[in-house]
């Protein structure tokens, strides 16, 4: 049995008397990549703004290592190991792709701020900003403005910035969103290569992707858990099937 990194209970939010989310039940386990799906509106994003407290919670706990950190500032969990991506890439567009990576760094070294400070100061991190274009694919793109990188290669880049950060678990907000066939098959390569020894949790659109990637899915709808458990499992229950076709006109898991 895996241990679980990341557990909710009962978590809600509720908007000046809507319920966006109720009563979410997450276990994560250490180790696994874990989707959050469902069909628009089903408050996955909202979900991901609880997590990382973007948003406070109306109820409930979020639970981490075994820590309650529901009352935590983002920063707090941010450096605790919970790092997210947005669904809209956020990466410097006239810095290269390698002082992307080591701006991110140098949140390490304490000397993010430091701006009199000579530049030859920086070159501690050279070594790892290389290591880290090398795990997302990107080594021969160090000295590219991040403007001039394609669509796939900014979010590989966005990666490489989120794992600059050491994180302990990875939230991945649509990492496939708006992209063509071949970007989705490298970023989803991407992401199951950089699971390695991390935990994952994702919310994603894209089910070829979800079904070949991820250990377990949870599906949300109206804010509420409608089902859970593998691929298989979730894209033959019944009432799965029913909220999908339902809400995109016929289509299917």
């Amino acid at each position: 049995m895996q241990d679980t990194i990341l557990k909710t209970v009962s978590l809600g939010k509720t908007f000046k008397g809507f319920q966006a989310v109720s009563d979410v039940n997450l276990n994560v386990a250490r180790g696994s990549i874990h989707a959050l799906i469902g069909p628009n509106g089903a408050g996955k994003t909202t979900c991901f703004n609880l997590l990382t407290k973007f948003l406070e919670p109306s109820n409930g706990q979020i639970i981490f290592n075994g820590l309650d950190i529901t009352k935590e500032r983002p920063a707090q969990i941010a450096r605790r190991g919970i790092i997210r991506s947005f669904q809209i890439s956020a990466v410097f567009p006239h810095l290269s792709v390698l002082e992307n990576v080591r701006v991110a760094l140098q949140q390490g070294l304490g000397s993010s701020f430091h701006f009199w400070k000579s530049g030859a100061s920086l070159k501690v991190l050279h070594e790892r900003v290389e290591e880290l274009l090398c795990e997302v694919g990107l080594a021969d793109f160090a000295d590219v403005e991040a403007v001039n990188l394609a669509y796939g290669r900014k979010r590989a880049l966005e990666v490489a910035t989120t794992l600059a950060m050491e994180p302990e678990l990875m939230l991945l907000d649509e990492p496939t969103q708006g992209m063509g066939h071949e970007d989705v098959e490298r970023v989803t390569e991407l992401i199951e290569r950089v699971s390695k020894g991390r935990t994952i949790l994702m919310v994603e659109h894209n089910m070829k992707v979800v079904s070949s990637i991820a250990n377990r899915i949870t599906v949300l709808q109206r804010g509420s858990v409608l089902a859970e458990g593998s691929y298989q499992e979730v894209s033959c229950n019944p009432l799965v099937v029913e909220a999908y076709m339902g809400s995109q006109g016929g289509g299917v898991l």
